[in-house]
């Protein structure tokens, strides 16, 4: 069977990058930033994303371009015979599963929040009833939480039936052109209010005695990490899309491209959100209720806040969409390649099978309330983020990167030449020592890092 192709360039960046935004780049980012004291965590982000999330992607690219498979076989196609990388397919493949079972249900709550909104449900609520209003949309009706969550599993793979360039990559280049105008306007906005230069000036101006304050080793491993877990490397979600393209571009070009447009959104959900945090005297270190708690109270208390509310709303579930759509078609990938199925065939066995596996999270908050995987107050929804961001995610890069280096894997020889096949920037021969002794050492310290982190006690 003939392998599918993107049908453009533009196509090829849009998928990507749409994998890589998601709700870390517009709802983590922001109050990563807020806890971490601004502008020094942002130039730290920056730095650590040029040195660790554009080689690995750069890799991701090369192995799905190089192999013409999907994740669960690139290995057999690249690894020398006899050896055991493969067996590493599967584990990737575990890796997206287990990405959709939390992350529908996270996808379910932004069209529930959207249409919250633009319905005026949060509309003269104070801030502790829009605080309750949260916890019972999540808590307290099990039927709404399975509903939406199923809502996003249905739609997802109906639109990757088509096939991948009139579903997929047709939706998502209308989706992520959308969210980009819909992230201008807003952003726009914000810089017309009255807390905009407060705003802007801690988002963006470095202060690093206040990151001195908060304890330089915090700040830094706080951006170190967030760089390296925002573009979804490690699990193939990259790999992928490196299969459905041509020789025509080098891949270390189209990473940086990729990270501009993941970063891009990232900066510019700051630039909505601070100035507006600022405005309305708002806790900008606030944590992971920004999004849910923080800023309906924002809206409401905005000229026209429902509108903005909105606005927010459809840009946050289209970020979320936009990762669901691409790491189900490396589900889909997968599948097709290793039983032989038709895409049709393939989108309603996984649709089934989903259905059945995001069940407990979207249950966690309500029936399986009283069920706590890891102890303490934790839910399934913690259980699923912590193996695949503490555990797949970073061994998974580690894996990639000792792969393509490696002689007794694909070789540094093979991996350059696929990599610089075409016009664009290229690796050089001098980035050899970096990335084969000197990055996989910062992805085994940001992985104990993130284990010892998640199970100090708070």
């Amino acid at each position: 069977m003939q392998r599918e192709r993107l049908g453009s360039r533009l196509g090829f960046i849009l998928l990507s990058a749409g994998c890589a935004i998601g709700i870390g780049n517009v709802w983590k980012f922001p109050y990563m930033v807020g806890q971490n004291g601004g502008g020094a965590f942002v130039l730290i982000y920056l730095f650590f994303l040029l040195v660790l999330g554009i080689p690995v992607m750069t890799i991701e690219f090369s192995l799905g371009r190089a192999s013409q498979k999907s994740p669960v076989r690139l290995y057999q196609q690249l690894e020398p015979k006899g050896s055991k990388w493969h067996y590493h397919g599967y584990v990737a493949l575990s890796g997206n599963y287990l990405l959709m079972m939390f992350y529908t249900t996270v996808g379910g709550w932004m069209i529930q929040y959207f249409l919250s909104t633009a319905s005026g449900k949060f509309n003269g609520l104070s801030t502790q009833q829009v605080e309750e209003a949260f916890n019972q949309s999540v808590c307290g009706n099990p039927v709404t939480m399975v509903g939406f969550m199923a809502l996003v599993v249905v739609l997802g793979f109906f639109i990757c039936s088509f096939g991948l360039q009139r579903g997929l990559e047709r939706v998502t280049k209308y989706m992520m052109i959308a969210l980009l105008v819909i992230m201008v306007i807003l952003a726009i906005n914000s810089f017309t209010m009255d807390g905009a230069k407060e705003g802007l000036s801690f988002y963006l101006k470095p202060d690093f005695q206040k990151m001195q304050e908060i304890g330089v080793g915090n700040v830094v491993v706080a951006a170190m990490t967030q760089a390296f877990f925002t573009l979804s490397l490690g699990i193939g979600a990259m790999a992928i899309f490196g299969s459905y393209i041509g020789k025509e571009r080098s891949l270390m070009g189209e990473s940086i491209n990729v990270a501009i447009l993941d970063t891009f959104v990232a900066l510019v959900s700051g630039l909505i959100i601070f100035p507006a945090c600022f405005t309305y005297q708002v806790e900008v270190g606030s944590g992971p209720s920004l999004i849910f708690v923080t800023l309906p109270n924002i809206f409401n208390a905005m000229p026209l806040g429902q509108v903005w509310g909105a606005l927010f709303f459809v840009f946050m579930t289209f970020a979320a969409f936009s990762t669901v759509l691409a790491v189900f078609e490396n589900i889909l990938s997968c599948c097709m390649d290793m039983f032989g199925w038709s895409r049709k065939k393939a989108c309603l066995i996984n649709c089934l099978l989903l259905l059945v596996l995001s069940l407990p999270c979207a249950l966690g908050f309500n029936l399986l309330a009283e069920v706590h995987p890891l102890g303490g107050s934790t839910t399934f929804l913690d259980l699923e983020d912590f193996l695949v961001s503490n555990i797949l995610l970073p061994l998974g890069s580690l894996i990639f990167v000792i792969f393509a280096v490696s002689k007794r894997g694909w070789g540094w020889k093979k991996f350059m030449e696929e990599a610089n096949a075409g016009r664009g920037w290229k690796v050089k021969n001098w980035m050899r020592g970096y990335i084969t002794y000197v990055l996989p050492i910062i992805i085994i310290a940001l992985f104990v890092i993130g284990l010892v982190t998640y199970f100090m006690p708070k």
